[in-house]
């Protein structure tokens, strides 16, 4: 699972194309991450399936996400899910509903709407939450509010990063919360005029 990063409009465009028809052709999914609205993670369909299988094995759930498994997930590309959708297209009772929310495959949005998820991911969201920010505060607290890219990725990570300083840095990079200033000793982190 990854988080959808930037670039320039051209990568941007390209990079949506290719997941619009790998979507269409249901080899991945988008999962809403919970964070922010505008966060969204990529999984491999057949990867979720084998998380999702794994995560409910032998437990009181494993019918419903069985059901979901073959009925829900081939037939809808979608991020979220309605309550009248649930229960008419794909005869889901209010029971198994809650099975699947308490398996992790679905999340509550609102009242009557829920978000694709993946069981255990809230861990994963956690450690890349403050991860983030960790580094983002590292960049914040510097002179200028700019640092040499070579210095950070040389500087001990804090206890927040558990994911890798190099993987928070190429997040920042990619969700544009740092830009990327070329100089001639190497590359600049510095944080947008806001």
């Amino acid at each position: 699972m990854r988080e959808t990063v930037g670039g320039n409009a051209a990568d941007r465009s390209r990079t949506c194309s290719a997941q619009k028809e790998l979507q269409e052709r249901g080899e991945i999914r988008v999962i809403q991450l919970g964070f922010d609205l505008d966060a969204h993670g990529i999984v491999f369909t057949e990867d979720y399936r084998t998380r999702v299988l794994k995560a409910c094995d032998g437990r009181p759930c494993a019918g419903a996400v069985q059901k979901f498994l073959a009925s829900v997930l081939p037939a809808s590309g979608d991020l979220s899910f309605q309550q009248d959708q649930m229960t008419q297209t794909f005869g889901f009772r209010d029971q198994e509903i809650t099975h699947l929310v308490n398996a992790g495959v679905l999340t509550v949005r609102d009242a009557g709407s829920w978000w694709l998820a993946v069981p255990g991911a809230g861990r994963f969201i956690k450690y890349f939450v403050k991860g983030r920010q960790a580094v983002l505060s590292m960049v914040r607290k510097a002179k200028y509010r700019e640092l040499a890219l070579s210095e950070l990725l040389g500087r001990r990570a804090p206890s927040a990063v558990r994911l890798g300083l190099a993987y928070h840095v190429h997040d920042l990079i990619g969700a544009q919360l740092v830009d990327c200033v070329p100089t001639t000793s190497g590359t600049l982190l510095r944080l947008p005029d806001t």
